[in-house]
């Protein structure tokens, strides 16, 4: 066993990686990286202040060092679904997030689709932010709430039985979720701003529970996506799918991609089936740093083609695309983030310091992590990709650890 997938072995200890491109401050520099005790240390004060020398070395054989992957919208993996057969949870979650890890995605938000109160509160306790280590797999930022109050004409592969307006205010959404689960464990919630009530709850919503607010699901109008994004819900899920259609007299919710303000940030599937190559493109080339490539893979995710749950629904996989068994409707994806990464670049003409950005500091900066994750900074979580010149991901170290097949097992559920 490689000593630096033993965290006993490595505790205190300090890590140089060398003969390696780090990402830092929007470019790929040769420099060393160090990390001790599952952080990012700056050299100078670990050699200047405490006198300290590296303990151990890593040659990168000319390797990119990045960032961790960061998808925060997942629904499932390796026949595991977040939102379906609640009894299993928690085995659920220890498999999904370990087989993420091992895939190169060191943080994720588990995402459930629309649902009854009472699974939300059944399965929440287990999707709360939970830190990430070879033992626990992927750390999980909080769960992202997909709906239930999103429109019924953008339902997607949600099922419109449990969606809800929110006319009495705040306490419907709290009936819905429970306020106590939002503070505890919800990093994001999906909601379709013209849903009656939604609008007035947006920033009622973020200052009581910390929650942060997208929009998606949706048939809001540009003037209503840019008055819930100054009201705070500053992230868009999906983009392209499930929203408006561009026009160019109201381009909806898209053309919150031409707002003078570059805060928003979209997230964006990048598997060649939801998004063509092209409207990958325009975004691209319209907002570069609101890009957030999220995989919205649901169960089936480095599993066989075949029929699979999605929530209380059934979905076909084939050929790499999923739809609603008898329907033409997209349920979710099969794709993995490293592969969305290299698409990015296809699509687009992106930098490979922009697509990898895309899955590392943008999407950490949309959820207000980016002082510990999404970044090589000193002091961030020591949670990095060894990757070749073609992005193909060589290693994995989560919290300092290398991970690999041997100190991270799980089980695909079929």
């Amino acid at each position: 066993m490689d000593p630096l997938s033993d965290p006993e072995y490595i505790k205190d200890k300090l890590i140089k990686f060398y003969n390696c491109r780090i990402l830092r401050n929007h470019e790929l520099v040769d420099e060393y990286l160090f990390i001790r005790n599952g952080k990012i240390v700056d050299p100078k004060y670990s050699f200047w202040d405490e006198k300290v020398t590296p303990d151990l070395f890593f040659d990168c054989e000319q390797g990119i060092i990045s960032p961790g992957y960061i998808d925060i919208q997942l629904n499932g993996s390796n026949g595991y679904d977040f939102s379906s057969e609640t009894d299993i949870i928690q085995e659920s979650v220890e498999n999904i997030s370990k087989a993420q890890l091992l895939m190169g995605v060191t943080s994720y938000c588990p995402t459930l689709v629309s649902s009854s109160s009472e699974v939300y509160k059944k399965v929440l306790p287990h999707l709360g932010p939970k830190k990430g280590s070879i033992e626990n797999g992927a750390e999980i930022l909080g769960a992202h709430l997909e709906g239930p109050f999103i429109n019924k004409l953008k339902k997607g592969a949600h099922d419109v039985r449990v969606f809800k307006d929110a006319a009495n205010g705040l306490s419907d959404i709290y009936d819905v979720y429970g306020k106590e689960y939002l503070e505890k464990y919800v990093k994001y919630i999906t909601v379709a701003p013209e849903v009656e009530g939604i609008m007035d709850c947006i920033e009622p919503l973020i200052k009581e529970t910390g929650v942060l607010v997208s929009q998606g699901h949706s048939l809001s109008t540009v003037i209503e996506s840019e008055k819930a994004f100054e009201k705070g819900a500053k992230l868009v899920t999906h983009l392209f799918n499930a929203m408006t259609t561009f026009h160019q007299r109201d381009p909806g919710i898209v053309g919150l991609l031409g707002s003078s303000n570059n805060e928003m940030h979209y997230g964006i599937i990048c598997d060649g089936v939801h998004v063509y190559p092209n409207s990958v493109k325009i975004a691209y080339y319209a907002h570069p740093k609101g890009a957030v490539l999220v995989t919205d893979a649901m169960c089936a995710q480095n599993l066989e083609d075949g029929e699979y749950s999605l929530g209380e629904m059934n979905a076909k996989v084939e050929g790499g695309s999923v739809y609603l068994v008898g329907t033409d409707t997209i349920a979710g994806s099969v794709a993995i983030m490293s592969d969305c990464v290299k698409n990015f670049i296809k699509f687009t003409g992106a930098t490979v310091v922009e697509a990898l950005e895309a899955a590392t500091l943008h999407p950490a900066q949309s959820l207000n992590v980016a002082d510990r994750k999404g970044t090589l900074n000193f002091g961030s979580d020591a949670d990095i990709l060894i990757l070749d010149n073609d992005l193909n991901i060589k290693k994995i170290f989560i919290n300092g650890v290398m991970a690999t097949s041997e100190n991270v097992k799980y089980k695909s559920r079929v």
